[in-house]
């Protein structure tokens, strides 16, 4: 068994809902010690902790129960902070300050921690201190206007993207931080937020705008730039198919025995098919028709045209090549016994991601962890029953 790749770093997890413990789970599955901190008492913001979300989120961490907002639990945190390499919190900016854990007072105890902070909208400006969600991070950056069909009013994607995509990068900023502290041995802030990574992810839709001032529309299962590429009807359903580029539009031709549409001069170049889009879409669909979805992505296959099966759910984790990669991975929970979990989507020669260790029980390491800061048994017991932890 190699060494886990991140086993050397420390991370302490102050974060909530969905954005931050991301993060942070990109860091424990290759093998970053976490220890994640929790409020004593309920929130009731995230349901059950037994709940297959819950349990996705919060895998391969350590739980201590923390009451910070009572006096005595300034010298834990200082103790922790001092020991860690990483400290992830995605409170609203004025909170952790109020909390006395901000950035500068962090810095303070431990000048080389990495403290990451992800917020709906951004740690200044005039929307800083409003609570973020991931819908309304949808809208704003952008998404809901480019997602559904034409005329459809906008429409959320059936994903929080906001959230993932604030977690993703900011553990990237994370890892980055990480590497540029060998060089300088210094810490810093890494800050994102769901508005910022969600205006991100528009990627060529949004250079779309800031280019060319073109503002993109909804185009439903069309692409937007690459046409044919979208849905298709089939004698049993559905596949999607992607066609980009001349070479590509001749060979797809060929493949749906229509090489008549190559020659068609509405359809000769990337420009007329875009402003002929609905004929050659419903041309493409009378031949597409004609044969099944596994007929069809044979004859693609075999063409060198991409194409895939359109599937719900559970038929995603029933097709052989998800199973190949590995993406459910397994895990022993005490009270639910085996459970299966979504795995990294990332392979390395070397180094192994491992969902080790299902979702801790509330506070179960309390004490483990408190013992190793250098509490005795006796003032262990003096801060539960003070409320303290």
């Amino acid at each position: 068994m190699h060494a886990k790749a991140l086993e050397r770093f420390t991370v302490i997890d102050l974060s909530r809902i969905r954005s931050g413990p991301t993060a942070v789970r990109q860091l424990a599955d290759w093998g970053a010690k976490v220890i994640k901190v929790e409020a004593i008492e309920e929130d009731g913001m995230f349901g059950s902790r037994v709940s297959s979300d819950f349990q996705n989120l919060h895998r391969n961490k350590r739980s201590l129960t923390l009451n910070l907002k009572d006096p005595k639990a300034a010298d834990i945190m200082r103790r922790l902070i001092e020991k860690a390499d990483v400290l992830v919190e995605n409170f609203r900016p004025d909170v952790k300050e109020r909390l006395g854990i901000g950035y500068e007072a962090a810095r303070a105890i431990n000048p080389r921690l990495v403290y990451a902070s992800i917020s709906g909208f951004g740690q200044t400006g005039p929307y800083a201190k409003l609570p973020g969600f991931d819908q309304v991070a949808q809208g704003m950056g952008g998404l809901m206007s480019v997602t559904g069909l034409p005329g459809q009013g906008p429409v959320r994607v059936g994903i929080p993207i906001a959230d993932l995509g604030a977690g993703l990068y900011c553990a990237l900023g994370i890892l980055t931080a990480l590497l540029e502290r060998e060089v300088s041995g210094e810490g810093q802030w890494v800050q994102t937020s769901l508005l910022q990574a969600q205006v991100a992810l528009l990627d060529f839709q949004a250079t779309r705008w800031l280019m060319d001032k073109e503002v993109p529309q909804q185009a439903g299962n069309d692409h937007p730039t690459a046409i044919p590429t979208g849905v298709f009807q089939t004698a049993n359903g559905y596949i999607n198919i992607a066609v980009a580029g001349q070479p590509m539009w001749k060979k797809f031709c060929k493949a749906i025995d229509a090489k008549h549409l190559a020659e068609e001069p509405r359809f000769s170049d990337s420009k007329s098919r875009s402003e002929n889009r609905k004929a050659l879409n419903d041309a493409i669909s009378e031949q597409t028709k004609g044969k099944s979805s596994a007929d069809w992505m044979k004859i693609f296959a075999a063409a060198g045209v991409p194409s895939g099966p359109i599937y719900a759910v559970d038929e995603v984790f029933a097709d052989p090549q998800v199973q190949h990669l590995k993406l459910a991975q397994p895990v022993m929970h005490p009270d639910l016994g085996e459970i299966h979990l979504v795995g990294q989507p990332i392979i390395m020669s070397r180094s192994k991601s491992a969902i080790e260790t299902p979702t801790p029980a509330k506070g179960q390491h309390t004490d483990e962890i408190l013992m190793e800061l250098g509490y005795d048994k006796a003032a262990i017991e003096q801060l539960k029953g003070g409320g303290v932890v």
